[in-house]
């Protein structure tokens, strides 16, 4: 417990050198480089709450619903509400998000394997759905949400404000989560996904770890869906399709439970690819996508973040 308290400064300490560089290299980025980064840093906050929940032993295939719910929150806000703040329709997103997830965490949370996975999807694509058939939603076509203000202002430069907030809450959700990870709680969930049975008779009940483990995703993954849609100007129903969930696990899997940085990294792997995709192979970019996570798979069956967790081991015993 004393290492976990000593590397929570550390962890602190680099994320904000991290979000700070980031920061600043997006002052002099390219416009369609900063989006990009926007883009990859929004929905990696979605993949990091699989992340979080493939520490318990478990895999969502339907977090395209928390990331839909976030979406469509922070267009409606905007729009039917009047509430313009970029920060507070994230906010706003995340925790409609938890308040559609929290009553299924329980009942998702009794399921392991492909169970939890199937039951997941099934509440994604119910509000994929919905969300198709509801007119006063835009159907099929969704509807078009105009630039947030941020924090009582309408930034000069819109896009590199909203590079900045999302950097900036990433950034403090991803060191949570590491200092998270680190702690007796955190390294209990990887007990749970190794020996289930053995951490309940040491008195831990796994299904509240999972259940809680749900929400939190949820909510991470809605703020990632408003800062998505806030991005992008537009909300629709395929957020909540299979495809993108499918998007978000292929980025946890191509990241590892290992790392959170990692999370982030695979994501705009993900988004160089489909930026890149139609200039250079239109037709095959999943076949190509594929073939990278399977040697990724090959080579690092843990993921991205082992190659951190590795030089961490070998710091540790030099």
């Amino acid at each position: 417990m004393q290492a976990v308290r000593a590397s929570a400064p550390r962890t602190m300490a680099a994320g904000l050198a991290l979000a700070l560089l980031m920061l600043a290299a997006g002052a002099v980025m390219p416009r369609w480089l900063t989006f990009l980064l926007t883009m990859a840093a929004a929905q990696g906050l979605v993949s990091l709450g699989i992340v979080l929940l493939m520490r318990c032993g478990v895999v969502s295939f339907g977090q395209g619903l928390v990331f839909a719910a976030g979406g469509y929150t922070a267009a409606l806000a905007f729009g039917s509400l009047g509430i313009t703040d970029a920060l507070l329709l994230a906010l706003l997103g995340g925790a409609v998000a938890v308040a559609i997830a929290a009553p299924f965490s329980w009942l998702i949370a009794r399921y392991r394997g492909i169970f939890f996975a199937m039951l997941s999807l099934a509440l994604s694509m119910v509000l994929y759905g919905l969300l198709m058939k509801s007119q006063t939603l835009g159907g099929s076509d969704g509807f078009n949400m105009s630039r947030p203000t941020l924090l009582g202002m309408q930034p000069a430069d819109s896009a590199y404000a909203g590079y900045a907030l999302t950097v900036v809450l990433a950034s403090l959700i991803g060191i949570a989560m590491r200092i998270y990870f680190d702690s007796a709680r955190g390294l209990v969930a990887l007990a749970a996904r190794d020996n289930e049975i053995r951490v309940e008779y040491l008195g831990t009940s796994v299904q509240s770890l999972i259940a809680s483990h749900f929400i939190v995703a949820a909510f991470i993954g809605g703020i990632g869906g408003a800062l998505t849609v806030m991005a992008l100007g537009h909300v629709e129903p395929e957020f909540s399709y299979w495809t993108r969930s499918g998007d978000f696990v292929f980025v946890a899997i191509l990241a590892g439970h290992h790392s959170v940085l990692a999370a982030f990294v695979a994501s705009t792997v993900l988004e160089i690819v489909r930026s890149f995709s139609s200039a250079y192979f239109p037709n095959s970019w999943q076949l190509a996508l594929g073939m990278f996570l399977l040697v990724v798979i090959r080579f690092l069956p843990s993921g991205i973040g082992s190659l951190w967790l590795s030089r961490r081991a070998a710091r540790g015993h030099a």
